[in-house]
């Protein structure tokens, strides 16, 4: 994917000048979010950080790790107050994954009560690292422990496919459009929205069931052990969050009667690519910064309307230092005031981060907190992806 390489434009002088020409905004209807602060946006609301930003959210929210053996010391945030059975009933649970559970009642929750219904105009965009890794883990463990290696279970096959979560949900929700699982670790929710929002905007589907999953497992908090990705201290996260979009007019005349005023509004999604091995850390920050100006002008939003900042890197070894630097470039020195990071308090939620740091600031918009017209997502990843995403506040509040 390619983005429009923009310096410092002479646009970015004036405030509110509102998105570029032929730029669509998409309304965001409907959330649904399960996290280790618990279920729904107004868990995130009461996170510090969330209707009051500041500083990044102590360290107890949540599970610690399994003391079996089992995991690595890490501290896990897992996901609090969730229960399968409870929200999507007993009848075919069996044979889910935690990623699919998830998944599948992040997107039931986002559904219920947000405008519109299913059917072959309504989709879903996931995004996700490798799918469920336990699901994964366990199933080519039985291909070296069984006595031949096909004698596996096969009904446990499809839990292991990336896009297991997307298409069960459809399924039981009966979304006929378009399905999609995009995978981008630490850029996968960015990806997924900017996938959905070009396929709106290109009318390619009215309404579209759009977020990132990530599951805590033995399997995966082993690999980010073994690894030495995390900073000391951090704690690796789970959860899900799904956000409803439609394309919407600069105005939103396009609202029907009984709508209402959408949660918020995505304006931009932009991603990047920089190599960090040729160009080295400070090549992936400029990139970063490239995109977050892109997605300023194209969004209309000005450095001196001092729009919200929600980084995303804030418990990955090194990358932290990488993504700051780019935010310094673009907005100078930030207070805690204009910063949200959550990292603390759910943990390194990777190919989830994205979209739970949106709901995160949908969360603390619909608290009625901060004055701030906007909010700039950033997200890098450890391969030198970069990302971000600008969106602005429903005007009611």
């Amino acid at each position: 994917m390619t983005t429009l390489a923009v310096t410092e434009p002479s646009t970015h002088a004036g405030a509110g000048a509102g998105p570029l020409p032929g730029v669509v905004p998409l309304d965001i209807v409907g959330a649904g979010v399960f996290s280790a602060a618990g279920p729904g946006l107004a868990a995130l609301a009461d996170l510090p950080g969330g209707a009051t930003a500041g500083a990044t959210a102590g360290a107890t929210a949540g599970a610690t790790a399994e003391a079996d053996g089992s995991w690595p010391p890490l501290p896990v945030r897992g996901v609090t107050g969730f229960d399968a059975e409870a929200v999507l009933g007993r009848k075919g649970l069996r044979g889910l994954s935690r990623t699919d559970r998830l998944a599948m009642a992040a997107c039931l929750a986002a559904a219920t009560g947000a405008p519109g219904g299913a059917g072959e105009r309504t989709g879903i965009v996931l995004g996700t690292d490798v799918g469920s890794t336990a699901a994964q883990a366990d199933f080519f463990r039985d291909t070296f422990t069984r006595e031949r290696p096909y004698l596996v279970n096969p009904s446990a096959f499809p839990g292991t496919l990336m896009n297991s979560a997307a298409g069960r949900t459809a399924i039981r929700l009966g979304l006929t459009g378009l399905n999609a699982t995009v995978s981008g670790g630490a850029l996968a929710s960015l990806h997924a929205l900017r996938y959905a929002r070009n396929a709106l905007v290109n009318g390619h589907a009215d309404r579209l069931l759009v977020g990132g999953v990530e599951e805590a497992s033995a399997a995966g908090a082993w690999a980010w052990h073994r690894a030495g990705a995390l900073r000391s201290g951090a704690a690796l996260g789970e959860g899900c969050a799904v956000l409803v979009l439609r394309a919407g007019t600069a105005g939103g005349a396009d609202r029907s009667a009984g709508d209402g005023e959408p949660l918020g509004r995505l304006l931009a999604c932009e991603t990047g690519y920089a190599d960090p091995v040729a160009e080295g850390p400070l090549g992936v920050a400029a990139r970063l910064a490239e995109c977050v100006r892109t997605a300023l002008l194209r969004s209309g939003v000005t450095v001196g309307e001092q729009p919200l900042v929600v980084p995303g890197a804030g418990a990955r070894r090194g990358w932290a230092a990488v993504e700051l630097r780019s935010l310094r470039e673009v907005f100078g020195p930030l207070p805690d005031s204009r910063a949200v990071r959550v990292d603390g308090a759910l943990g390194e939620t990777h190919a989830a981060s994205g979209a739970l740091r949106l709901a995160t600031v949908l969360a603390r918009w619909q608290a009625g907190a901060g004055d701030e017209r906007a909010a700039v997502l950033t997200a890098v990843g450890q391969d030198g992806s970069v990302g971000a995403a600008v969106v602005t506040r429903p005007a009611r509040a």
